[in-house]
């Protein structure tokens, strides 16, 4: 599931759709999972019309503007029945690599019930979630935090899976943030 409802207050215009070199962030994204072994996919919209791949779930977040938990409460809703686990990445991250959703899958598929990407031992995203967990995953999801409260208040069930060899978590959330990542043209 890519989390991509928000309006991007800082960076001046809805994340989902800001371009780097040419890419939108949320095909980004899509790919970031496909690449990594997560299927079905969902994409959480809310800001801004975002069109998608055929194939890919779109959910529609009407209370997008209320922050990141709500997206995710409508993200694990939306998620096919099948599906026994959900990888949640963030649009604004597109240095994360692929492999990074693969280890976090491996790790599931290995007997964690929740994973968390760590880049040099320091929890970030994507994370994975065993279904078993959506409900409380949703009830603590409040506000802009997302899955944190949940992670903490259960950090015994928490797999680390080490990815710094796969990419960077940096965020995008700001113009200089999105210049850093903007190849510079001569």
């Amino acid at each position: 599931m890519l989390l991509a409802a928000g309006s991007g207050s800082r960076l001046g215009h809805p994340k989902a759709l800001v371009e780097v070199a040419g890419v939108r962030l949320v095909d980004r994204g899509i790919w970031l999972l496909q690449s990594g072994g997560a299927s079905p996919l969902a994409v959480v919209t809310g800001a801004a019309p975002v069109s998608l791949p055929p194939g890919v779930i779109s959910v529609f977040n009407p209370d997008w503007a209320s922050g990141m938990g709500s997206s995710l409460a409508a993200g694990l809703r939306a998620v096919p029945d099948q599906c026994a686990a959900a990888v949640v990445a963030l649009v604004d991250q597109p240095l994360i690599g692929p492999e990074a959703v693969a280890r976090l899958i491996s790790a599931y598929t290995a007997g964690a019930r929740v994973a968390v990407a760590a880049y040099d031992g320091q929890p970030r995203n994507p994370v994975l979630v065993a279904r078993e967990y959506w409900p409380e995953v949703i009830d603590l999801a409040v506000g802009d935090v997302g899955a944190r409260p949940f992670l903490r208040a259960h950090q015994d069930l928490v797999t680390l899976v080490e990815c710094a060899d796969t990419g960077r978590p940096d965020d995008v959330d700001t113009a200089d943030d999105l210049a850093r990542l903007t190849p510079r043209t001569p």
